[in-house]
């Protein structure tokens, strides 16, 4: 039986979220500029939460992460070690909005001694990185799970031969809104990060990603749908645009879901803005129709969000 015990409230008060779909080239500069417009073009549409693609200052792929990559570390960076920090930051508080800012390579060198003589090891991580409205780094999501994946005659990738994963799930607090969770594409796959955001209070999970044209038409929109209808929460899935000329092509159609598992906006393939309307009582109402959150069965099964400790 439903409890008749109240649920507070988990998204303040309606927000706009926007997922700007770009392509970006070889040059990072360029890459920079281009973000910083479509920003400004999804704050007109007075959208206060904007998400950027994965990789959106670089081409996506193993070759192209180390000659991109960006020391983010100790934070904040200078403006030379990286220049994506800074530009996010300044795209944040010069449109007032909390921006997630897709993912950037990064790179952690470390300085080690062996046989009498200094070596450097550099690790490489897929990061996201989200800044408030007055430009103040808020979190930092290392990609969790690397894609690492082998689908004979359509497509090999091993992010794992040049990635290392993260080791924490991101939650964010937005103190206008309330909480989302922030992971990055092949994170999608896996429930129990969205298990735990959900039972942590999130309204939104936030994934940029870049899903490809073999993965994207089977599982892209069927993923979002399976997070959103599972935690009865709304879904945000951003993509590069599909660039036939790069080396790596994206599915494309970034898209909002919302906690019954609807799709309120989908993009095509080719740049754009889609914006969506997120209100707390389209979550409500999913949550009394169908009462998830006082049916689960925890003397049968464990709650995997039991003993997450959050940063």
């Amino acid at each position: 039986m439903a409890s008749s015990t109240p649920h507070p409230p988990i998204l303040k008060q309606p927000v706009r979220l926007a997922c700007v779909q770009l392509a970006s080239g070889p040059d990072k500069a360029a890459n920079l500029a281009h973000a910083a417009t479509k920003v400004r073009e999804a704050a007109a549409t007075g959208a206060k939460i904007v998400v950027l693609p994965e990789c959106f200052n670089s081409p996506y792929g193993c070759d192209h992460f180390p000659s991109y990559a960006e020391t983010l570390l100790p934070s904040p960076p200078t403006e030379s070690q990286s220049p994506s920090f800074h530009a996010l930051s300044a795209m944040a508080r010069d449109n007032a909005v909390y921006l997630i800012g897709g993912s950037i390579p990064e790179l952690v060198a470390t300085t080690t001694n062996q046989d009498d003589s200094q070596k450097e090891k550099k690790t490489y991580y897929n990061t996201s990185l989200t800044f408030s409205p007055s430009g103040a780094l808020l979190a930092t999501h290392r990609k969790i799970h690397l894609f690492d994946i082998s689908i004979p005659g359509k497509i090999t990738f091993r992010e794992s031969d040049v990635l290392s994963p993260g080791n924490t799930l991101t939650i964010i607090d937005l103190p206008d809104y309330g909480r989302v969770a922030v992971a990055i594409c092949y994170d999608v796959r896996f429930p129990e990060l969205a298990m735990i955001a959900a039972r942590r209070g999130c309204f939104a999970l936030v994934y940029p990603g870049a899903f490809n044209l073999t993965t994207g038409p089977l599982h892209w929109k069927l993923l979002g749908q399976a997070r959103a209808v599972d935690n009865q929460v709304y879904v945000a899935l951003c993509s590069p645009a599909r660039d036939m000329s790069a080396g790596y092509h994206a599915w494309g159609h970034s898209m909002v879901v919302d906690p019954m598992a609807e799709v309120l906006v989908e993009a095509g393939e080719g740049e754009g803005v889609v914006v969506a309307e997120l209100e707390g009582e389209r979550i409500e109402e999913a949550r009394r129709g169908i009462p998830l959150r006082d049916q689960r069965r925890f003397d049968v099964y464990p709650d995997v969000s039991r003993g997450f400790e959050e940063p």
